[in-house]
């Protein structure tokens, strides 16, 4: 009952975004987005509480430590939307609409790759093991690249595009919002169609980022899910709303490949306390200390904080270089 609630009214907050904000096209305004970017950030915090206040400090320390690590990786996504928007000239008015729709696919894909999570660590303690390493290995490839780098990322997932306009008949100009449009009585695929399928490609890689990364800070699956559904609701306000400061976030990606790096060393730490492979100290559990949830909040937030007042110290004064769209 509780996990129907809570999906019924993710889907409503989702519904009402998009009959209050999306339904007709427009570029929002800074006062639209930032007022509902602090309504969805307030609802998530709100959420926090009351799950503080059902199931205690621990798992509402677990949601918390989640939230904030999920919407600080969704942050940085957000640069690579950007790209998208650019290499497809993606008028303003349009984009709410693609970005409320590549969110909703992302929470599906999320709802997924939380289930099939689930289900492995369940079945399988080692499975910590292989979520440790992954961390660990995102974490330095994270820390070095560049947004140039990011660039070339998109430009490959791409590759996704150019295959869809081998078999699907598609035109260059756009119809409005329409995703399929009519070209001499025959249908054909708009360039916000392709753009979509570009963000859906990249959803499905930002997935197997997070979702190992918010499972190294909690084991309850109705945790991973609400701090994902939370930490996704109100991107496309926040997007709007610090689209030109995403260029200054210049150590945004260090500081989360030190999160990520931390995180897979607390999930070695947490396999190791729950060993079972025979290899290893004979199939029993090796004594190691465990990282707490309070000590992971304080690093995570801590790390975000002085990366995010260190890029904006080092890029004062620099005018935003930002994709013109």
């Amino acid at each position: 009952m509780v996990w129907f609630i809570t999906c019924v009214v993710i889907l409503g907050l989702f519904i009402f975004d998009f009959f209050a904000h999306v339904r007709v096209a427009h570029e929002p305004t800074f006062r639209e987005s930032a007022t509902w970017s602090a309504v969805y950030i307030g609802l998530a915090i709100a959420f926090g509480f009351l799950i503080w206040w059902q199931w205690g400090g621990e798992y509402g320390g677990e949601y918390f430590a989640g939230y904030v690590t999920e919407k600080a990786l969704s942050v940085d996504n957000l640069f690579v939307f950007t790209v998208i928007m650019a290499s497809f000239a993606v008028p303003r008015m349009y984009q709410q609409k693609l970005l409320l729709i590549g969110i909703v696919m992302a929470l599906i894909m999320r709802a997924g790759f939380i289930a099939l999570g689930a289900a492995a660590i369940n079945t399988f303690s080692w499975v910590f093991y292989l979520f440790g390493v992954f961390l660990i290995l995102t974490a330095l490839k994270l820390a070095r690249e560049s947004g140039h780098e990011k660039e070339a990322e998109v430009e490959r997932e791409n590759r996704l595009v150019t295959l869809v306009r081998r078999f699907v008949p598609t035109t260059d100009t756009y119809d409005g919002d329409r995703f399929v449009t009519r070209i001499d009585g025959k249908r054909a695929v708009t360039p916000l169609m392709l753009a979509l399928v570009a963000i859906g490609f990249t959803d499905l890689l930002f997935a197997l980022d997070s979702i190992p990364a918010i499972y190294g800070l909690t084991e309850e699956p109705y945790i991973v899910f609400t701090a994902n559904a939370f930490a996704l609701m109100g991107l496309r306000q926040l997007y709007f709303l610090i689209g030109g400061l995403l260029d200054r976030l210049i150590y945004l990606s260090v500081g989360l490949s030190i999160i990520l790096g931390f995180i897979g060393i607390k999930l070695m730490l947490h396999a190791l306390h729950k060993n079972t492979l025979p290899f290893i100290n004979n199939g029993n559990y090796v004594d190691v200390p465990e990282i707490s949830t309070g000590m992971s909040i304080g690093v995570i937030a801590v790390v975000l904080l002085i990366t995010t007042v260190a890029s904006l110290i080092r890029t004062r004064g620099r005018t935003a270089d930002r994709p013109s769209t």
